[in-house]
């Protein structure tokens, strides 16, 4: 089934201006699509609203056939831990546990870090990253950190993977190796890929882009 947008509408401020005004769009399933924009665009905005992160102030988004501004909390929550994975600009692990610990964590809600524990160590032996994962963020580079990131939004095999601006700490280098490990994510397991970037040419690896201009798709 499609992701659905349907006239959504987003405000902010106590004289509230839309940030995102009227938009609705299909992703169909196994696409990858990137958001692109200056800053300030709504694409961000925009990515938060359809991974159900946050909600609109008017309009409908359907996941997984599901109308999620419709869902009750625990449903909700069960979409976003089974079917929805996230990575950020900045990679958020916990410094205190190890890579394998920090890509198990989706996998600790559910009670499932035993039944997930080979495969976390096959993601990341697919990363080149193998032999590290006894070690602590603070061992490993700033584009080995990002990948083990993606590794812990892969853990739970989601059909959606949003991400926003995943390469915007890193340098070229790490940021095309980061973009290649997306597309062959994309490619090989059909999962849709709902990409932000500011960079026109990590935009051209998607399927489609989508583009924003003053909250609205140009």
């Amino acid at each position: 089934m499609p992701l659905k947008a349907s006239r959504l509408t987003k405000r902010f401020g106590t004289e509230p201006k839309p940030i995102l005004d009227d938009l609705s769009f299909e992703i169909q399933d196994g696409e990858f699509v990137s958001l692109t924009g200056k800053s300030g665009s709504g694409k961000s905005s925009l990515l938060y609203l359809i991974s159900s992160l946050d909600k609109p102030s008017s309009g409908q988004i359907w996941i997984d056939g599901l109308e999620i501004s419709a869902l009750a909390d625990h449903d909700l929550h069960e979409l976003r831990n089974q079917k929805i994975g996230f990575i950020f600009q900045f990679h958020y692990l916990l410094p205190e546990l190890t890579v394998l610990e920090n890509i198990l964590m989706p996998a600790v809600k559910t009670k499932q870090q035993k039944t997930k524990r080979a495969y976390a160590q096959e993601i990341l032996e697919h990363f080149g990253l193998g032999d590290k994962q006894n070690r602590l963020p603070s061992q490993l580079s700033g584009g080995e950190q990002q990948r083990v990131a993606i590794a812990r939004a892969l853990i739970m095999n989601p059909r959606y993977l949003f991400a926003d601006e995943p390469t915007g700490s890193l340098d070229s280098v790490n940021g095309e190796k980061v973009m290649q490990i997306l597309k062959d994510i994309n490619s090989q397991q059909k999962m849709t890929l709902i990409l932000v970037t500011h960079d026109p040419d990590f935009a051209s690896y998607a399927d489609r882009q989508i583009h924003l201009a003053d909250g609205r798709i140009v």
